[in-house]
């Protein structure tokens, strides 16, 4: 084994295998048992079954994931200094590679395993920076990330949270700070109103920047029905951005609704919103004849559970049978999943199925993800959540 130099002997957590895997997760069925307890999210030195020295990382024993790797490099140190230096980087592709300041004062910074901080995400909202923990370990060096991050955004406020389910999978005590005040953000020349520690995870969805500008090109002159459109993104770009004729925002949560109208107002957007659900409200139009020229779809991720993966993809086909029954022919669906467990394959053959048992063909012509400050690594593919499929329906 080869301790990192000059530091206090680490923990040492041996594996049940010899690690041949470069992804950051360890599970526990791999891990064997440590005599002496180890507290949640301490830093240990990983090594294989024949006692060489593989890595470096977060510890858990109460986490099905109970190893998170952080280095492979024997004389790195997990310090203040080694933050510091992750985050550095982070934004500096954010800043200087991907240029978002030119279009945004709100974008992801850290992404976790992508940015090598695993367990980690922190999003920007202009001088708000919100971080959300996944892990203990990650949680316990709060303070060394929220120094780090001072030096590149010295007028920073902060807003921490894990959610609850996070938690008790974890098994750590998150007690978030006093939410900040709801702020305005810039995103490529409108404005939207953004909460952090409201339960819409760290305040506003960043991800679909570019396909919400997308969107907006096919807009011009249509009728448009944003379908669980939360706090009115999609929407308010078609109408302030994309000129679009009229708008219908379309969503069950009463909260998400009232930032939606906030949202329209900041942009000088007439959208008209509905609270409904959209199972119920979708079977009462269709009969009626109503129909759109754009319809989005973006739902809330469906499961975190593998065993209902099947379960998702069946309400998936559901959700878009639905919204294909109302696009005019020659009409435009943008039809979105945020569940990371269902692949992209499995979700086109989703829409294939709902098309077919709506009776429309489906012409696919772009398929997109997240904006490109949600990279993901090729050895980790959990980091390729969200799938956004243009389509046009006849």
């Amino acid at each position: 084994m080869n301790p990192a130099p000059d530091a206090a002997p680490l923990p040492v957590v041996k594996l049940k295998i010899e690690r041949r895997s470069s992804h950051p997760w360890i599970f526990q069925k791999m891990v064997e048992r440590p005599v002496a307890r180890i507290p949640p999210g301490s830093v240990v030195d990983i090594v294989n079954s024949t006692g060489q020295w593989v890595a470096r990382g977060f510890y858990n024993g109460h986490s099905r994931i109970t190893l998170r790797v952080l280095t492979t490099q024997s004389d790195e140190v997990i310090d203040a200094a080694y933050f510091a230096r992750k985050l550095g980087d982070a934004v500096a592709f954010r800043r200087d590679t991907l240029k978002l300041d030119d279009v945004t004062n709100a974008y992801r910074l850290v992404h976790s395993e992508a940015d090598g901080l695993s367990g980690l995400v922190v999003d920007r909202f202009g001088n708000t920076l919100v971080l959300e923990f996944f892990a203990a370990g990650m949680y316990k060096q709060r303070a060394a990330i929220m120094d780090a991050l001072r030096v590149h955004y010295p007028d920073a406020k902060f807003y921490y949270f894990a959610e609850e389910h996070v938690g008790k999978q974890e098994s750590f005590d998150c007690r978030p700070p006093e939410p900040p005040a709801p702020d305005v953000i810039n995103e490529h020349g409108l404005k939207f109103r953004v909460a952090p520690g409201s339960k819409h995870k760290t305040g506003f969805f960043v991800d679909q920047r570019d396909n919400r500008k997308t969107l907006a090109g096919l807009c011009a002159g249509k009728r448009v029905l944003d379908i669980c459109c939360n706090t009115g993104g999609f929407g308010v770009y078609a109408k302030a951005l994309g000129g679009a004729a009229e708008v219908v925002g379309l969503d069950l949560d009463e909260q998400a609704l009232d930032m939606a109208k906030q949202n329209a107002k900041l942009n000088g957007a007439q959208v008209r919103y509905v609270q409904a659900d959209l199972f119920a409200w979708l079977r009462d139009v269709i009969p009626n004849g109503e129909r759109f020229d754009t319809v989005i779809l973006d739902p809330a991720k469906l499961t975190r559970d593998r065993e209902d993966v099947e379960s998702a993809l069946k309400k998936y086909c559901d959700m878009n049978r639905l919204a294909m029954l109302v696009v005019k022919p020659g009409g435009v669906l943008l039809s979105c999943s945020c569940t990371g467990l269902v692949s992209e394959a499995d979700f086109l053959e989703s829409i294939r199925r709902a098309a077919w048992q709506a009776g429309r063909n489906v012409q696919v012509f772009k398929i997109t993800g997240a904006a490109p400050d949600h990279p993901f690594l090729l050895n980790v593919p959990e980091g390729r959540y969200l799938k956004a499929v243009f389509c046009r329906v006849d």
